[in-house]
């Protein structure tokens, strides 16, 4: 189980961006942080991951301390991450990628299997650079292709991995979801604001502000937000309208 305890982050600048912050991500479930643009979502999962450091406060993997840990450290231990904004490897085929994730060789059909998870065609894909001729839809489902490549891991962390990605392909994606959010051993963390990914979730955490606002299952949390989603895209003034 994945812990964070009092976290706090205040940036370069000065910023105070994430404040008091403490949650649980147990193992066996899907839990999902959603919340307003700006309030503090991907600074949280980068804190996770290892990508940046927290002012205050402790991070928890199974009870060990992992706060001062980096990223490469964290890996070790099984934190997968999969970034928001997908990074490029130039001379790296998509095949190294996922054997350097794999921490080991794949044969063919293994690589078929994590490419074709995200919809795409090993045969068309399976020799490309991870360089800047792939689009950024391409990049993100490689991204995530290679936390699902990744072996032994205790916590799988998302950053919107609906972004960017076409309908087929994000329809799939709920179905690996589904898929890994049983897994016993670990803990699945996706971010993401879509209702179809909210839907699938067994505790939703609403991060806003720099806080925690609410946290909790699936089956109360979502129809607060859908209700207050409806309230916010309907006017005052159109309320009788809207009510139907």
């Amino acid at each position: 189980m994945l812990e964070l305890k009092n976290i706090g982050w205040t940036a370069s600048d000065g910023e105070e961006i994430l404040r008091n912050i403490s949650l649980e991500i147990p193992e066996g479930k899907m839990t999902v942080i959603t919340g307003p643009n700006g309030g503090g979502k991907t600074s949280l999962a980068k804190l996770i991951a290892g990508l940046i450091t927290p002012t205050e406060g402790q991070i928890l993997l199974d009870g060990q301390d992992i706060t001062r840990w980096d990223m490469t450290e964290r890996a070790r231990h099984g934190i997968g991450y999969a970034f928001q904004q997908p990074v490029k490897f130039k001379g790296l085929t998509v095949r190294d990628l996922l054997e350097i994730s794999a921490e080991g060789a794949l044969n063919r059909e293994q690589v078929c299997h994590y490419l074709g998870e995200v919809g795409l065609c090993a045969e068309e894909y399976i020799d490309r650079v991870v360089d800047a001729s792939l689009s950024g839809g391409e990049g993100k489902r490689i991204e995530i292709a290679t936390v699902l490549a990744r072996k032994n891991v205790k916590v799988r962390v998302f950053d919107e991995p609906e972004a960017g990605i076409d309908l087929w392909s994000f329809t799939n994606l709920i179905d690996v979801f589904q898929r890994l959010k049983n897994q016993k051993n670990e803990a699945l963390l996706v971010i993401s604001h879509q209702e179809r990914i909210l839907d699938i979730a067994d505790k939703i955490i609403v991060v806003a502000d720099g806080h925690v606002r609410t946290a909790g299952d699936k089956e109360v949390i979502l129809p607060r937000l859908l209700a207050q989603d409806k309230a916010a895209r309907c006017p005052r003034e159109e309320e009788r309208s809207c009510a139907g």
